[in-house]
């Protein structure tokens, strides 16, 4: 009989501030950066619950590997596996599979999970928790989506690879061979800008490309920055909407 493959030994999640934790980069997501915001972050007592939305808060998948895995474990309790695309999802079965966690990803991109147990969509905007909101903003891929935060200390927005990091302090929408659709991007950025709260967010965590911040995870200044984003003007109008 085949013996099982061993698992990647890897290296767990470093933590950035008090409740946000970063995930080493998957090569199973292009390099792509993952989440944890633990539950008391985000108003709990703890880790438990048992319904959407509740527990700790991972926002798209790290690599699938035993210090992963294991430190994930260890949280215990209940939590929620959010996706920003599906450039994201990396080994989420698996770890579905073995958290039982549940599973929220924009409806146009719901169908790249066959076999995933415990998944839910939403369409335009939706309330995941007090403070806790999620925006469709199309354009990187069909299904992608930001996550604003504002609870207790942490005022931060999880874009995605809506915006991308250049360098210090310095984020850009960029359109690269694998942008969906790139005046899309533009019109999910401009409603994004309205979408915020004045003055939020704080921060701003990445999907991906973090090396260009130098050493740096979060940008800071997120609301400045937002609102002084020089947006190229979209090329002629397609007829899709969002």
């Amino acid at each position: 009989m085949l013996q099982p493959v061993p698992l990647d030994p890897g290296r767990p999640p470093q933590q950035v501030r008090r409740g946000l934790w970063l995930f080493a980069p998957n090569r199973d997501t292009g390099g792509g950066s993952s989440w944890l915001v633990e539950a008391a972050a985000l108003g709990c007592d703890g880790p438990g619950g048992d319904g959407l939305g509740a527990g700790d808060l991972l926002i798209d998948c790290p690599a699938w590997n035993q210090a992963n895995r294991d430190w994930l474990r260890r949280r215990s309790g209940h939590g929620t596996i959010v996706f920003t695309s599906r450039e994201g999802h990396g080994r989420c079965r698996r770890f579905q599979e073995a958290l039982g966690w549940d599973v929220l990803v924009q409806e146009q991109e719901a169908y790249l999970l066959p076999g995933v147990e415990r998944v839910s969509s939403f369409a335009a905007e939706h309330s995941l928790a007090p403070g806790v909101r999620l925006l469709w903003t199309p354009g990187p891929t069909p299904g992608s989506c930001v996550l604003h935060l504002a609870v207790g200390e942490l005022d931060g927005l999880f874009c995605g690879r809506l915006l991308q990091p250049v360098a210090p302090g310095r984020l850009q929408p960029l359109a690269t061979a694998r942008t969906f659709h790139w005046p899309r991007q533009i019109r999910s950025l401009e409603r994004l800008r309205l979408w915020l709260p004045a003055g939020s967010p704080d921060w701003i965590a990445c999907a991906g490309g973090l090396g260009a911040l130098r050493g740096e995870k979060l940008v800071e200044g997120g609301a400045g920055l937002l609102a002084a984003l020089d947006l190229p003007v979209p090329a002629a109008q397609t007829g899709l909407t969002a």
